[in-house]
């Protein structure tokens, strides 16, 4: 094995992640540095170090960056007799996206959860260590497949490094950042025979990088060696050492260039086709000789990415097109699965300028891409097109085809800068839509929802003109905008536009204008609009995006049945087809719906699920969401560390991304922590911060209690008035009782308090009821009626220790020792999974009803492997030995009801 020098303590890292391979635990790491700072030497080090493991390796190849899995198949082309042994949609999504089968993967996580499957499968009973170099070259459907499966390693005994330079995006990953070797190391790596002052100046110069230490002496002349020239000029390290190599090829004889120029095109290593497009054997044979390429078998390698680079570049630009139209004649006719597509590209690369035949199939390259879910390399492929077009209109076409790809892709800012090249010029509706859709998504997910509503609003009218079905749909997707930035003005401007319209029938439209007039004030218009959107005959027929539209317009409607039944719907139906952009929305919803039915436990775990997906998808604003919602049922538990710092934290974020609805939620969080604490000053703050409009009619009972006992009656009016008329009009249990408490607060007024424990006995939301009887017991016990107070106080208790709302729970223990009464301790009889992890909570909710392992990996985005070491770790948590015993388990938890 090669020395290294100067690297303890990468390799001390590497033996512990290779340690914990062999024992069952994952972990991935990503290594990045510059050109030439070791980080290959550090990946033969860890293959040099697996023994008994097996070991996979994949290097990015620049040329290949536009070909969609090219460097995923790369690295599992030795484990694919494996993927039969995936789950069936994932064995179809893996064999779709590499060529393999017909049918294309219905998304591209699709394809990263089979990837985990299938390294989990090939690791077996042993350990899989995988080495990704130049992982910054790797087509951008590989890097999302394979980061996926990184970010879940949890127990299937598989360790993945990636070697890295830079824009490579591995958020949440851990990372190593070499630097240059210290003195010692380098003077180490330099020849002996170099005179001191030769050798200092290397060592300066060089700054610690190993390949420039290596390469280096080997270009220094006589003279120089000699000390009597500087032997390096002022270049960055890395053009320097490329420098040195241009130098060794340029001593080559011109057959020997020329297979290199030819080898450094391709960049697939296939010798067959660099012989094929005119490289010569003793060419390629006297290149391998000067240690610049290695040939094994039927691949050519280039020994260092730099010497490619300094091949290519330093080559004339009439040979370089030259060589390319050569690559394409070559590759004509081949049988390789990505033939095709390779052939395009060198023929655009040899382009000089329109070309109508190649843009043509460089856009059925795009559609071969669209088959595999390959979004980044149809984007590219679409991009070159319409570079090569002339026709100002088809070139717009083809930069709104690259536009959406992009976009598919996650690739907003990408995608954004190709709609903004499109010609202002173009008449096609669906082009046109499509290019508002996209700037849309864009500032939605990165910039503020009302900055996105404004950018419908601005294009909607050139689109009305042309198809009055897409402008109903953008403006729909305005007020939408409109919702989330709390901004009335422009929902009322899109509502009017929209009702100018020749009449759609669908929920959507009737929905929208609800929210529209609830955000304008009008709270019977807006629940009348709205309830008729949700009705279940209207819901026939919605897709995802229509159902979580809907599912939204629930919480405003007090509905709390019907949102957890259509937010579970959605999640289902994007799991089913594998819709996992829209999941993000559907979790995020679902754990709201969780929560307000008192489900806490099953709230968390969704919302954690959602956090972790929006983290992977980059959804910032949907992490600001999902944070707030997540505070918000933390709020109601008392969970007094981990509500505050999602709130706080949730509420700044959405704040700065002009996010109204998430910093609403994110304050009524805080101001159900401060009530619950018995902070009222702190409460009240923070719920009139919260705009008086949208959700603000739900908070606005919690406003009054606080204002109440804060000791400032005066301040009730408003938000009385405000949850009142919301009430009188969703005509639902709970909203009624809560009523009757607000105004039993406000008059003193038992009848009210009588009437309202009577109402909670027919709604779903016990916190809610346990609010009313705390408020009822402690204004019984004022009134020195304690016998009575013990009552609605000990039923609070009993409700709040059951739902595991800690400092609620506290507070009736205290009104109850204030009657004279000893309160039992606290118990969470109902829920006997509270001692699970969220993780291991969704686990065993699915296993109790009776999924498999492999059923369960494919819903929650893991590893059959990791399930099963998940239920290891719940059954002696729960007290059980066997799956059989969780069907008893799960009868006796509320929260699998």
């Amino acid at each position: 094995m090669t020395v290294l020098y100067g690297r303890a303590g990468e390799q001390a890292d590497i033996e512990r992640l290779l340690a914990e391979a062999r024992t069952g635990q994952s972990g991935a790491l990503v290594i990045r540095g510059q050109a030439g700072i070791g980080k290959s030497a550090l990946l033969d080090y860890a293959a040099g170090r697996a023994e008994g493991m097996r070991v996979l390796r994949g290097v990015g190849i620049e040329s290949e960056a536009e070909l969609p899995f090219a460097a995923l198949h790369l690295l599992l082309r030795t484990g694919l007799d494996r993927i039969h042994a995936l789950p069936d949609v994932q064995a179809t999504a893996l064999n779709g996206a590499l060529g393999l089968g017909d049918i294309a993967p219905e998304n591209r996580f699709l394809v990263g959860l089979a990837t985990l499957s299938l390294l989990s499968e090939l690791a077996g009973d042993g350990a899989l260590l995988c080495l990704i170099d130049d992982a910054q070259w790797f087509d951008q459907a590989s890097v999302d497949a394979l980061v996926f499966a990184a970010r879940r390693l949890e127990a299937e005994g598989v360790a993945m490094i990636f070697a890295v330079r830079t824009g490579f995006p591995a958020a949440g990953l851990p990372e190593l950042r070499l630097g240059g070797l210290d003195s010692a190391a380098a003077a180490a790596l330099l020849p002996a025979d170099l005179l001191p002052q030769v050798r200092e100046r290397l060592i300066e110069e060089s700054d610690g990088n190993p390949l420039a230490l290596i390469e280096l002496p080997a270009a220094l002349s006589a003279e120089q060696r000699a000390g009597r020239l500087s032997p390096v000029g002022a270049m960055p390290v890395a053009d320097r050492v490329q420098e040195a190599f241009q130098t060794q090829i340029a001593a080559l004889a011109e057959p020997a260039r020329i297979a290199l120029l030819i080898a450094a095109a391709d960049g697939s290593g296939e010798l067959e086709t660099v012989v094929g497009a005119g490289a010569s054997l003793h060419g390629l044979e006297s290149a391998e000789r000067s240690r610049l390429i290695e040939i094994r078998g039927m691949i050519v390698g280039f020994r260092h990415p730099l010497i490619r680079a300094a091949v290519y570049q330093s080559a004339p630009v009439t040979q370089r097109l030259a060589v390319h139209q050569a690559l394409a004649d070559a590759l004509t006719g081949s049988a390789a699965t990505d033939a095709a597509d390779r052939r395009v590209w060198h023929l655009a690369a040899a382009a000089l300028g329109p070309d109508e035949d190649v843009a043509r199939e460089l856009e059925e390259a795009a559609e071969r891409a669209r088959t595999r879910s390959g979004h980044a390399a149809m984007a590219a492929a679409y991009e070159r097109a319409a570079e090569l077009t002339a026709d100002p209109v088809r070139r717009s076409g083809r930069l709104a085809a690259a536009a959406l790809a992009a976009s598919d892709a996650g690739l907003m800012g990408r995608a954004a800068a190709l709609a903004d090249s499109a010609t202002p010029e173009v008449d096609d509706p669906d082009v046109m839509a499509a290019l508002i859709q996209v700037r849309v998504h864009r500032e939605f997910e990165l910039g503020t929802p009302l900055a996105a509503g404004r950018i419908i609003m601005d294009g909607v009218s050139r689109v009305v003109a042309r198809s009055c079905e897409w402008a109903t749909w953008l403006l729909v997707e305005a007020i939408r905008c409109a919702w989330f930035a709390g901004d009335a003005r422009l929902a009322e401007e899109a509502a009017a536009s929209l009702c100018a319209l020749p009449e759609v029938d669908s929920p959507l439209v009737s929905g929208a204008l609800g929210l529209t007039r609830l955000l304008s004030g009008d709270v019977g218009g807006g629940i009348k609009l709205m309830g008729e959107a949700v009705d279940v005959h209207a819901l026939a027929g919605l897709g995802v995006p229509g159902l979580t539209f809907t599912a939204s317009l629930c919480f405003p409607l007090g509905r709390a049945i019907l949102y957890e039944e259509i937010t579970g719907q959605a999640v289902a139906d994007c799991r089913k087809s594998g819709m996992i952009g829209w999941l993000t929305f559907a979790l995020q919803d679902h754990g709201l719906a969780q929560g307000w039915l008192c489900r806490y436990g099953e709230a968390r775990a969704v919302l954690n699920a959602g956090l972790r997906l929006a983290a992977d998808l980059g959804y910032e604003h949907r992490i600001s969401h999902i944070t707030c919602s997540l505070a918000w049922v933390l709020a109601h538990q008392g969970d007094v560390e981990e509500c505050r710092a999602n709130a706080e934290e949730g509420v700044a974020r959405a704040n700065a991304q002009g996010l109204v609805l998430a910093a609403a939620i994110g304050r009524w969080a805080l101001g159900l922590l401060e009530l619950g604490l018995g902070r009222p000053d702190a409460a009240l703050q923070q719920l009139e911060a919260i705009p008086s409009t949208g959700i603000a009619v739900l908070s606005a009972a919690d406003q009054v209690e606080a204002a109440i006992r804060s000791g400032r009656p005066e301040r009730t009016k408003e938000p009385l008035a405000r949850y009142l008329a919301w009430a009188r009009h969703v005509r639902q249990p709970s909203s009624d009782a809560i009523a009757l408490r607000c105004r039993a607060l406000v008059e003193e007024d038992e009848a009210h308090f009588v009437h309202a424990v009577h109402l909670h006995e027919e709604d779903t939301q016990p916190y809610e009821q346990a609010r009313t009887q705390l408020a009822y017991g402690e204004w019984l016990r004022r009134a020195r009626r304690r016998a009575d107070a013990r009552v609605q106080l000990r039923g609070a208790l009993e409700i709040f220790d059951r739902l595991g709302s800690e400092l609620w729970a506290e507070r009736a223990r205290a009104e109850l020792r204030a009657t004279g009464d000893v309160p039992a301790a606290p118990r969470r009889a109902d829920d006997p999974l509270s001692v699970l992890t969220p993780q291991e909570r969704q686990v065993v909710r699915l296993a109790a009803n009776g999924a498999s392992n492999r059923d369960i990996a494919a819903q929650l985005f893991l590893s059959p492997r990791t399930v099963g070491y998940h239920l290891y770790k719940a059954f002696p948590k729960l007290g059980i030995t066997s799956r059989a015993q969780l069907a008893a388990i799960a009868g006796s938890s509320s929260v699998l009801d």
